[in-house]
């Protein structure tokens, strides 16, 4: 690859609390990627937006809301209807097994709950990357 990965780094809705976002977003710059971070109360279509503004390669949503079953598919919608298929939507928070299930059947990516060790997110962005991706 020519570039470093972008991901975009998003909290949608009224979710207030950003550390583990914030967190992530820092892991994943000392692993090499560039992150943008939009900040609190994003609506999907400002983070679809802000996605091909961007040219992520990545969109990782941090989710403590409840909302994931609501969010997650509406954003998956609207990146189908932007035709960025080979963007991965990614993210983690508060979410049962159940409902990651659900939602990595729909086709968003693996959902990582709290306390992942860093190390594998950043593996599973970079090995997403390097397969879905073409430069």
């Amino acid at each position: 690859m020519n570039r470093p990965i972008r991901v975009l780094v998003a909290k949608v809705g009224l979710d207030g609390h950003d550390r583990g976002a914030k967190v992530i977003a820092s892991f994943l710059r000392d692993a090499g990627m560039e992150v943008i971070y939009t900040g609190l109360r994003q609506t999907p279509e400002m983070v679809v937006n802000a996605a091909i503004q961007e040219d992520v390669d990545v969109i990782g949503v941090s989710i403590l809301s409840g909302a994931h079953n609501t969010v997650f598919p509406k954003l998956l919608q609207l990146l189908k209807e932007k035709g960025m298929s080979d963007v991965l939507l990614t993210g983690g928070g508060i979410i049962p097994d159940a409902d990651m299930k659900s939602l990595n059947a729909q086709g968003v990516g693996k959902l990582f709950p709290p306390g992942t060790d860093t190390k594998e997110v950043v593996t599973y962005i970079k090995e997403w990357v390097e397969k879905n991706r073409n430069f």
